[in-house]
Parts: structure tokens; C-alpha cells; sequence
């Protein structure tokens, strides 16, 4: 019989806060059944293998992230939006490593897999700020890759203490949303 209050989507979200603290690589089903209180057979009543919990993980991480950016934008266009866009996702990253690293080569096996419509919310709100700028169509997802580089590489250099000299990374990173501007402004 499960234990009283586990369910799926508590599984998943004591995955990912597990992942966050230890790194998305050394989560395993034993230190999440431990975290959980229970047997590790156990949690196969609500997640069927590690590979099924990283994409749930990852579906939760994304809808998370969508939430995250689409809040910030709300009310904002142009540079604003860029940069409220841009703080957001920046912010989720540094919060979440492990369940945003969860989002990282995962494919959606459906156009109604969890996973694809998190997917898609996010990229919703990335392109809801790239409307500010007069981008085309044909250049509208060069522009997303181009974001997605920007945002998504930062973030994850930070999280690994990739930036090992003495310039200030917030310092950094507000010149980054900067660059980014300048560059969609003149597409």
C-alpha cells in the first residue's frame, strides 16, 4: 500500500528538490526513497524507472520556468521584457540547477507529452518578448537558439563556477541582456 500523501507528483517534486540539492547526476531512486521515507520498490508505484522520473522532473522543471518568465514579462516589452525575460530564467537556473539540468536533451515522445507543452509554454514566453523586436518570421527561431544560447549558457557557466576571475557576474550579465538588445534591435 503506498504511504499516505505520496503520489506521483509528490515523488517528482521530492526528485527535484533533491536533484537541486544534490546534482541531477547523483540523484537515484535510493536517496530519493530515502528522502521520502520509504523502500525504493516503493516508489515504482509512482514513477516507473529514473528515466520516467528525469523527464517528469523535467516537465515540471520547464512548466516552472515558463511560470517563472512569463510572470516577469507581464506588462513589459521591448528591452524590458528582454530583461525581465532574461532575469527570470537566470534566476530559475541559479535556484534549480539540477531540476533545470533535467531539461537538457530530453526529448518529448508526444505533441501532448507534459514535456512538450511545458516546452512550448516556455518558448511562448521567450517569443511573446522577441514581439517587441521587429524580427520575421523566417529569423523568429534563430532568435529563440540565440536567447536560448544566451540565457542557457550564463547560467549554467555560473552554476559551475565556470567565471574564475574578478569582474562582478551580475555586472556580466547585465551587460549580456545589453548585448542582446543591441543585436535584436538591428536584425
Amino acid at each position: 500500500m503506498p504511504r499516505v500523501g505520496l503520489d506521483p507528483a509528490a515523488v517528482v517534486a521530492a526528485g527535484a528538490a533533491l536533484a537541486d540539492e544534490v546534482g541531477l547526476a547523483n540523484l537515484t531512486m535510493g536517496l530519493l526513497a530515502e528522502r521520502v521515507g520509504v523502500r525504493t520498490p516503493s516508489l515504482y508505484k509512482h514513477v516507473s524507472s529514473q528515466e520516467d522520473l528525469n523527464r517528469r522532473i523535467a516537465a515540471l522543471a520547464l512548466s516552472e520556468a515558463a511560470d517563472a518568465v512569463g510572470g516577469a514579462i507581464q506588462g513589459y516589452a521591448g528591452r524590458d521584457a528582454l530583461a525581465a525575460a532574461a532575469r527570470a530564467f537566470h534566476t530559475f537556473v541559479l535556484e534549480h540547477p539540477g531540476r533545470y539540468a533535467a531539461t537538457i536533451g530530453v526529448e518529448p515522445s508526444s505533441p501532448d507529452d507534459p514535456l512538450a507543452t511545458a516546452s512550448r509554454r516556455l518558448l511562448g514566453a521567450f517569443t511573446a518578448v522577441l514581439r517587441g523586436y521587429e524580427i520575421g518570421e523566417s529569423d523568429m527561431d534563430h532568435a529563440l537558439r540565440m536567447l536560448r544560447s544566451l540565457w542557457h549558457g550564463f547560467a549554467t557557466l555560473q552554476v559551475a563556477n565556470g567565471f574564475q576571475w574578478s569582474t562582478d557576474i551580475d555586472e556580466s550579465f547585465e551587460w549580456l541582456i545589453a548585448f542582446a538588445d543591441r543585436g535584436l534591435r538591428t536584425v
